[in-house]
C-alpha cells in the first residue's frame, strides 16, 4: 500500500528547507489530534521566492506553480511538526489567498495547485474543506499565500 513518503518519491518531489517565520509566530501548533499550519509563501528551494500578481506580472498557471510550490512548503512543516507525512490521517481544511488584481476570479484554479498536490500525496484523503479568495496585496508581494490544518492519526 501507498504511503504519503512513498508517493512523494515516487513523484520525485523533494520538500525545501522549512521556511523561518516572518514575524512573531510559529510554523505549526498541534493541538489534540490537530495540526494547524501557518500561512506560507512560494518560497522555493533555493530561497527565491515567487511574486507578483496574478492577472498582471503572473498568469493564471504561474500563481498556480506558486500554490504549488505552497503546499511543498506546508509539507515541508508537516514532516518538521511530525518527523513524517505519514502521521497525517487527512487534510481538513485549506484556506487559500491568492495576490490578484481587481476583477480576477479564478482564484480557486491557481488554489488547485496546491489541494492538486495534496491529493496526490494522500489521496482522497487530501482533498480538504477549502476556501481561495483574493487579496489586493501579501506580504513581500508574494502571489499566494495558504495555511491549513490537518488531522494526525491516533
Amino acid at each position: 500500500m501507498a504511503t504519503p513518503e512513498s508517493r512523494l518519491h515516487a513523484l520525485g518531489l523533494v520538500l525545501p528547507p522549512p521556511p523561518a517565520p516572518l514575524g512573531t509566530y510559529v510554523p505549526f501548533r498541534q493541538a489534540g489530534g490537530l495540526l494547524f499550519l501557518s500561512g506560507v509563501g512560494p518560497r522555493l528551494a533555493d530561497g527565491g521566492i515567487i511574486r507578483g500578481q496574478v492577472g498582471s506580472e503572473l498568469s493564471i498557471a504561474q500563481g498556480t506553480e506558486a500554490a504549488r510550490q505552497c503546499g511543498l512548503n506546508l509539507l515541508t512543516n508537516i514532516r518538521a511538526a511530525t518527523g513524517t507525512l505519514d502521521a497525517v490521517d487527512m487534510v481538513l481544511k485549506v484556506f487559500g489567498m491568492v495576490n490578484a488584481v481587481p476583477g480576477f476570479g479564478d482564484h480557486p484554479k491557481v488554489i488547485d495547485g496546491c489541494t492538486d498536490l495534496f491529493v496526490a500525496i494522500f489521496g482522497e484523503a487530501g482533498r480538504p474543506a477549502r476556501s481561495a479568495v483574493g487579496m489586493a496585496s501579501l506580504p513581500q508581494n508574494i502571489a499566494v499565500e495558504i495555511e491549513a490544518i490537518v488531522l494526525l492519526r491516533g
